[in-house]
């Protein structure tokens, strides 16, 4: 039976960095995953997370099950966190889930269920998951252009009444490119006519211009529309990763439509993997609920920010002094881990296998996990590799691009 099945399409960035592990090239650089690291490469436990680790090592009484909702403790500050403040009561409500990936299927599960007819549109170009996370969940996908803001705003007024709008809340993944506040104004407009759903994905919020900064356009639309869903990613503003923590958010009308729509999440999560992993919401919950946690969280977390700054301008400085205004001006324009290039998968091939350089073949990089000492290289790098020219043709804009280009 399994000699039958057509052969699967091998996901992009876990074969890239499969490739990068395989090179023995003492200087490749490892520009692939959206992992942030220090100076010295490493992805570090942040030293709240581990001062919580210890108290729960301490305390914790029994690894019972929690239920289907995950740690109601977590799921609380999790909705202070990004609403701010204390939420009024019937205004919305969370589940715990298996970190982003698992929010956003969760939520694409209840769009389904709710909107069957619904089309969900995605950026262009989009975060490699988001497509196939849809499909799977059986919805019809389209594109809006991203980076050219008026095309954004054109694309959203072709979206329906009963259609959802995927939004990276900050910091977006691949490009780094945010809307202004007065874009994000425009959109709730749009959408308050319309009548559309926006569904944010939040993942980077603190390493953009800051945690309340990059939570405003959130905040903002939660207060103007009556309906919002979010999925919230702890893998990076927490360095949680390999704990796999996330929630999903649903802001609904009324106390009886969010009840609804809980039990709704719940039983999607009940097929997918029934209950979600303790451990990292247990560790957000005890970092948010205590002061001094929460203070050494948000102190390590802008150092975080400050880094991936400092990197991106080192690059930008670096290209500058090349000559190559080109690339840094965007790049200089750009916010969080990522950076969009605008160079094609053949560009991006050269760039591997001539310069030991990994990054997506869609053109992005991962400015987090750029070594201090690197920048140099690297942007040399890439001014050789821009000006052997385009080897081939980038994606159109417009498109969706395929699965094995994202």
């Amino acid at each position: 039976m399994l000699e039958l099945l057509p052969v699967p399409p091998v996901d992009p960035l876990w074969n890239l960095a499969a490739e990068y592990g395989a090179d023995e090239r003492p200087q490749r650089l490892n520009l692939v995953l959206g992992v942030y690291r220090d100076h010295t490469g490493v992805t570090p436990v942040m030293r709240a997370v581990r001062e919580a680790e210890i108290r729960l090592a301490e305390h914790a009484a029994s690894k019972e099950y929690r239920g289907l909702s995950g740690n109601a403790a977590f799921n609380r500050a999790m909705l202070s966190l990004v609403l701010g403040g204390d939420v009024p009561a019937g205004r919305a409500t969370a589940v715990q889930t298996v970190a982003g990936t698992g929010a956003l299927r969760l939520l694409a599960d209840l769009v389904r269920q709710t909107r069957p007819g619904a089309t969900v549109w995605i950026s262009d170009p989009a975060y490699v998951n988001h497509q196939p996370i849809l499909e799977a969940a059986g919805l019809t996908v389209r594109a809006y252009r991203w980076t050219d803001h008026d095309g954004l705003l054109a694309d959203l007024g072709d979206a329906g009444r009963d259609d959802v709008v995927l939004l990276q809340g900050c910091c977006h993944n691949p490009t780094g490119v945010d809307p202004t506040r007065a874009v994000w104004e425009a959109l709730a407009d749009l959408a308050s006519r319309a009548g559309w759903v926006p569904f944010l994905d939040l993942a980077y919020h603190g390493l953009g211009d800051g945690l309340e900064e990059d939570l405003w356009a959130a905040r903002m639309l939660a207060a103007r529309l009556p309906e919002v869903l979010v999925a919230v990613s702890c893998s990076k503003n927490f360095g949680l990763y390999a704990d796999r923590t996330g929630c999903a958010i649903v802001l609904g009308a009324s106390e009886r439509a969010l009840r609804h729509a809980e039990t709704a999440l719940q039983n999607a999560a009940r097929t997918l993997y029934s209950m979600p992993p303790e451990h990292g919401a247990a560790i957000v919950a005890a970092v948010l609920e205590d002061a001094g946690l929460r203070g050494m969280w948000r102190d390590e977390l802008d150092g975080m920010r400050a880094r991936i700054a400092a990197n991106r301008a080192a690059l930008v400085a670096e290209l500058r002094a090349l000559g190559c205004d080109a690339l840094a001006g965007p790049l200089a324009r750009q916010k969080g881990m990522f950076a969009g290039l605008p160079l094609t998968a053949g560009q991006m091939a050269l760039l591997r296998r001539e310069h030991a350089v990994y990054g997506t073949a869609t053109g992005r990089i991962n400015i987090a996990g750029l070594p201090e000492a690197q920048a140099g290289r690297l942007a040399g790098a890439l001014v050789a590799v821009l000006e052997r020219g385009a080897p081939e043709r980038a994606v159109p804009a417009g498109a969706v691009p395929a699965r094995a280009a994202l």
